[in-house]
């Protein structure tokens, strides 16, 4: 019945698309071409050496999908790995490098768990995000630990800016009983903006683990489902002066169940609440304070439902921003970053709390018209480790023809986490931060018919935090031994042909762990994506391939997971330009595939909405 109805909803699409008449209006590729994220204030693209990759509300909308890990897979310079299906763990590996060497931001607030140092993708409501920046590449200079592989950044609605008041609504449901409703009203009443929104997403699940033998083995065929409940807010006024102050609030809680033999079940909270304010303090000097705090809790719960574990983090963000205007040319930023991260968990950590305080400067300059240069430098210091400085340099020359040549250089380095520091019989407090060098280089071209990008890139990486086990007590302890090189090649090409909308993406990845010569665990040696789409009077059609190779599960590589291709189709019918009705089919060919061992995957399935804009 599943099957038959989403291939009805996309005939009917295909139908509708012979009988309308083309729309031209609809086809452009939206090419963002402002980011904020790779040198905190906003910069054009086109001036910028640092990989970048943004996805806008169009664009999530677009691709219909139900999931901030949805969105991001098959990014470019991106692998993702999921744990069974909605809800369940997702890690991303940025160039090759592990999921807590990518600094996750919330509207500028630091996010992620305190303890086990990575953020959860799959309880971020997809709902609640206006735009998504990805910088790939070493960020340190800016951001300071954890910006190994680069940065993402998560910016929550923030709705129109007309007196007006504008209303969005959806709602749908498809396989898995899963459902998602979501709401949202913005607007502006003279100097002051404001948004207010709320999303619900619900869904059985399926069966998300295989079953495993062994004394510690999982067998629980039974369905594992996953809730979501999320706000978000956002109030805003511009003074006379040309002052601002804004201040945001963004909750998810919820619960989700998985396979374990320990434990099976978890109930989430995420949470950033934050405010802003901006003034021009001279003609050619900006000021930006931001506070904020962000939360990642959880409690964990046995089969039995009995209560398990608690691991509650609280990240408190303080950062001042200062923009020089030197010159048309010439811009100088400098600024300041405190964040005081602490821990509350059923486990007893030796410490529960440590502060980390940074001082950064970056100068961006144009030279001789076609040159553009970034370079900045950062010292932190840390009360668990002591002081680090990083620093990076880019260039990037926009030559005629559309070509532009890229170069980057910088180090970066990742503070340990609480679990790597403080936690029972692994914790150790002696340990340094992990360090890594990285250079890359590319060429870029903006043409009439598209445009397109090729890097290559490679990094080193030391200190690698790695469980050793003690020969005396048989205790796995955290110790700074790993050496790892990570080579890689991504390139992407975006076009329009006879009215089609097309990008292709490639990631060619040399992930090795340098004393071993193994491949770093869970990443994929070899990416394909492609999207294809077009507009058709009052229809939308889409289309998207992925494509992986195989990856190993465990250090010593003798545990192989195989690679796949998955196809996803979707299809759009717009009523007017208030209401659209909308169908996915993912996974067409229904493809069982896993990117964890012994984890399923979503087999063929389908989602249906209805979507309101005025």
């Amino acid at each position: 019945m599943q099957k038959f109805i989403a291939s009805s909803l996309l005939l009917a699409g295909i139908n509708a698309q012979s009988q309308a008449q083309e729309n031209p209006a609809n086809n452009s590729l939206e090419l963002p071409n402002m980011v904020v994220t790779a040198t905190r204030t906003e910069v054009a693209k086109n001036q910028l050496a640092a990989a970048s990759t943004v996805y806008t509300r169009k664009d999530i909308e677009r691709l219909q999908v139900q999931t901030l890990p949805e969105l991001l897979k098959g990014t470019t310079g991106l692998d993702m790995t999921q744990a069974g299906g909605y809800g369940k763990i997702t890690s991303v590996f940025m160039r090759g490098t592990s999921p807590d060497q990518v600094l996750v931001l919330i509207d500028g607030i630091k996010a992620g768990s305190v303890t086990a140092g990575t953020t959860p993708f799959e309880f971020i409501p997809i709902d609640q995000i206006e735009r998504v920046e990805i910088i790939r590449g070493p960020q340190s200079s800016l951001y300071g630990s954890e910006a190994m592989g680069g940065v993402i950044q998560i910016f929550t609605r923030k709705g129109n800016t007309q007196e007006k008041p504008s209303v969005a609504l959806e709602g749908g449901g498809g396989s898995y009983n899963t459902y998602r409703l979501a709401g949202t009203v913005s607007g502006k009443w003279k100097n002051s903006w404001y948004t207010l929104g709320s999303s619900r997403f619900d869904s059985q699940g399926f069966n998300a683990r295989q079953p495993t033998p062994g004394p510690f083995g999982v067998n629980q065929p039974d369905h594992d489902g996953y809730q979501n409940t999320a706000v978000n807010a956002r109030l805003g006024h511009r003074f006379d002066n040309n002052a601002e102050v804004e201040a945001f609030f963004m909750r998810a809680e919820g619960k989700t169940e998985y396979d374990g033999t320990f434990q099976d079940k978890t109930e989430f909270v995420e949470q950033v609440v934050g405010a802003t304010g901006s003034m021009d303090i001279v003609e050619n000097w900006r000021s930006t304070l931001r506070l904020g705090q962000s939360r990642d809790d959880n409690d964990q719960f046995a089969p039995d439902g009995s209560f398990s574990s608690q691991f509650n983090s609280t990240r408190w963000n303080a950062s001042w921003l200062n923009q020089f205007t030197l010159s048309d040319e010439h811009q100088l930023i400098a600024g300041a970053d405190y964040r005081l991260d602490e821990v509350d968990s059923s486990e007893i950590f030796a410490e529960s709390s440590r502060y980390d305080v940074g001082i950064f400067t970056e100068l961006h300059s144009q030279l001789w018209d076609d040159h553009f240069v970034n370079a900045s430098v950062r010292w932190d210091e840390n009360e668990a480790f002591g002081d680090y400085v990083t620093g990076n340099v880019g260039w990037r020359y926009n030559w005629n023809y559309g070509i532009s040549l890229l170069a980057n250089f910088g180090n970066a380095f990742k503070a340990p986490s609480f679990n790597d520091l403080y936690f029972p019989n692994f914790g150790n407090p002696n340990l340094q931060p992990e360090e890594s060098t990285s250079f890359e280089t590319g060429l870029a071209g903006n043409h009439d018919w598209g445009q397109w990008e090729i890097r290559a890139y490679h990094t080193n990486i030391d200190n690698l935090i790695t469980p050793t086990m003690d020969p005396v007590t048989f205790n796995f302890r955290a110790e700074n031994i790993g050496k790892a090189q990570i080579d890689g090649i991504e390139t992407e090409i975006s076009t329009q042909l006879m009215g089609w909308n097309g990008k292709l993406s490639m990631n060619l990845l040399s992930p090795e762990n340098r004393e071993t010569n193994k491949r770093l665990p869970r990443r994929a040696e070899k990416t394909l994506a492609f999207d294809l789409s077009r507009s058709f009077g009052a229809v939308d059609l889409g289309a998207n391939v992925l494509a992986q190779g195989d990856r190993f599960d465990n250090t010593q590589n003798t545990i192989k997971v195989a690679g796949y291709v998955t196809v996803d189709l979707r299809s759009a019918y717009h009523f007017n330009k208030n209401w659209m009705l909308s169908a996915k089919l993912n996974n067409l060919l229904d493809k069982n595939y896993q990117t964890v061992d012994t984890f399923n995957s979503a087999g063929r399935n389908f989602f249906v909405s209805i979507h309101y804009n005025n």
